[in-house]
């Protein structure tokens, strides 16, 4: 096993932004999200030690800018049975119906000739399922996006992610963002203009 970066930090609509950054920032590998129980994401990463390092620093710089709690460790070499931890299949939480984890295996590629890659992410994470579809309904109908999906990580903390052209993805997150303030909690509101593509292969297609 290459060495292992850990990245853990509040909320979906965060981890995944920093998780984005880690990606693009070194040669490492995206292995995946993990709910841990409460609001924080773990984020797992896989290269050598040099282009982790690399990368949790990178993460560690994002963090600070948008102001988040932030947890890195490397492994420089891991024990050999770690990896059941770490290369564990997915399940569904009963208790609040979100994926425990977010893989890459979750959702086979489909046979298309669409490159997602090309399309911006609009991340927006609320407390609470109501404010959530308020805001999907307002975004859907304000722009020309595609519902990506919802996730769920608990304690009421829902996250939206649509998918179009940047201008159509920022004009959706703004009026998601306006009309879920009212109804709940907004956590955060995200764009990414260029999601990798080891972060586009933890969503629905």
């Amino acid at each position: 096993m290459n060495s292992l970066g850990l990245i853990e930090i509040p909320f979906l609509s965060v981890a995944a932004v920093v998780a984005d950054t880690a990606a693009h920032s070194a040669d490492v590998r995206l292995l995946g999200l993990e709910t841990t129980g409460n609001e924080n994401v773990l984020i797992r990463l896989e290269g050598s030690l040099g282009n982790i390092e690399a990368s949790l620093a990178a993460a560690t710089s994002l963090a600070a800018r948008l102001g988040s709690a932030i947890v890195t460790s490397c492994l420089a070499r891991p024990a050999k049975a770690l990896e059941g931890l770490i290369h564990s299949p997915n399940s569904s939480n009963p208790l609040y119906g979100g994926r425990d984890q977010f893989l890459p295996t979750d959702y086979p590629t489909p046979s298309t000739n669409m490159n997602t890659n090309q399309l911006a992410l609009g991340i927006l994470e609320t407390q609470g399922l109501t404010a959530a579809l308020e805001a999907t309904d307002a975004m859907l109908k304000s722009a020309d996006v595609s519902l990506v999906g919802k996730e769920k990580i608990g304690a009421a903390y829902v996250t939206i992610i649509v998918r179009g052209d940047i201008a159509a993805v920022k004009a959706a997150i703004d009026v998601g963002s306006l009309a879920a303030q009212s109804l709940g909690k907004v956590i955060a509101a995200h764009v990414i203009a260029r999601p990798h593509s080891d972060l586009i292969a933890l969503l629905p297609k």
